[in-house]
């Protein structure tokens, strides 16, 4: 699949690509989460631990862990999702005692750490990630194309803040598809897009089932060959088979984060098409006027301070956008949104105008919990404490992001592979 199916395309290094792939083994990608600061209770009624993960996207984690446990899914609280195929250290928070915690067995799931906290984590409580990334099979002079993309990355002050593949689904990149029918009013077709649409990739049980499902619609067969670890598919196979035709409750029976992902990465489709525009007519890293910028403090964008380019401020946010104190934005579309303007602001509307939506679109009765406002999203993503080194055959990376922005996006500029599977 190619990455114009999510939004993307353009770069802004002209550096000659490494190729390469990513993530052959999950030990090739490792990420350690930097959490918000929690202070340690020993009278606290939860337990916060590090979990280090390896082949585990964070979703099936959690209900397994919760099974393991015996406990509500909704008793484990976490600060950010992360994909399947790497090594992650993530920050949980249960509501359990510890010593259950520490004795929890999982394939490839240790406990780092832990220790009482007086309160959950919710999504977001994040500062950034540091990630270790081994990159294989590159072309011979990859170090030398590394290095010219690194220089500009360094002079733009970072890289687009596209949303990476895994938002999408790093097998089958089909969940803002999901997201558009949901908008769209069309839970059935929203239904059939998640069960459906098989994958080589997957494996081979999976893709039989999901082609079964497909040709025939048979609920009842379909739950007798999903396989068990399709668990969130099974839900919504087991709801249908006993509420046929309710596609919108159907997904009340998925976890509501997992729900509320189909309409985000709709959304996030959008901001990536946005972007990969800027970047087509040269607008990537001009600041104009009819911009809208976004305060930055401690590296990290502020969402309450926003405000919009005009003729009489304009060299003072480019002032304030070479000293890192401010970005650039674009739309993330909702029921509430606030445009830009000039030339950048009609891109933005053409994109939406171009969808057939509207903000009452992202406004839902039932479920209600898929609602969703949106938001302002920097444009360009800050790296920090960037080494690169070459052996010949390989390209290693180490970086650390502020949270919400994709290490797959900052790669994708050193390496220039258009296919999404390069990037696992």
């Amino acid at each position: 699949m190619s990455e114009r199916e999510i939004g993307i395309w353009g770069y802004i290094s002209d550096c000659e690509g490494t190729g390469g792939r990513l993530k052959v083994f999950p030990e090739d990608f490792v990420v350690e989460e930097i959490p918000a600061e929690i202070p340690e209770d020993p009278e606290g009624k939860y337990t916060l631990a590090f979990v280090r993960s390896r082949n585990w996207e964070t979703n099936r984690l959690v209900r397994n862990m919760a099974r393991a446990m015996g406990i509500s899914r909704k008793r484990i609280y976490f600060a950010g999702t992360k994909d399947k195929r790497a090594v992650t250290t993530q920050v949980m928070v249960f509501n359990a005692p510890m010593e259950e915690v520490l004795s929890l067995r999982l394939r490839d799931v240790s406990i780092i750490k832990a220790y009482r906290v007086p309160k959950p984590v919710f999504l977001g409580d994040l500062i950034g990630n540091r990630f270790e990334v081994l990159i294989r099979d590159v072309k011979k002079n990859a170090g030398e194309f590394a290095e010219c993309t690194g220089k500009i990355i360094e002079r733009y002050g970072g890289f687009p803040n596209f949303f990476g593949v895994q938002r999408f689904g790093s097998v089958r990149p089909i969940t803002h598809l999901v997201g558009k029918y949901l908008v769209k009013g069309d839970f059935r077709m929203a239904v059939e897009t998640y069960l459906g649409n098989p994958s080589e990739l997957e494996g081979e049980d999976a893709c039989r089932a999901r082609k079964f499902f497909e040709e025939t619609g048979d609920v009842a067969e379909s739950l007798k060959i999903y396989p068990k670890h399709l668990m969130f598919e099974r839900a919504i196979l087991n709801h249908l088979a006993s509420k046929p035709g309710d596609y919108g409750g159907a997904f009340r029976a998925i976890p509501e984060n997992l729900s509320r992902m189909f309409v985000h990465a709709y959304q996030s489709y959008l901001f990536n098409v946005i972007l990969s525009r800027r970047i087509e007519e040269g607008l990537f890293g001009k600041l104009v006027v009819g911009d809208i910028v976004m305060g930055v403090e401690g590296g990290m964008p502020v969402k309450r301070e926003i405000f919009m380019v005009k003729e009489h401020n304009l060299e003072k946010i480019k002032k304030r956008i070479r000293e890192r104190k401010a970005v650039p934005t674009g739309i993330v579309f909702g029921s509430e949104p606030y445009f830009a303007e000039g030339r950048q602001g009609e891109i933005e509307r053409e994109v939406i105008e171009g969808e057939g939506i509207k903000p009452e679109d992202f406004v839902f009765e039932d479920p209600d919990f898929l609602t969703s406002r949106g938001n302002r999203r920097a444009l360009m993503s800050p790296v920090h404490n960037l080494n690169i080194s070459f052996n010949g055959e390989s390209l290693s990376l180490s970086f650390y992001l502020p949270k919400g922005c994709y290490a797959t996006s900052m790669l994708r500029e050193f390496m220039k592979v258009e296919d999404l599977t390069a990037y696992g």
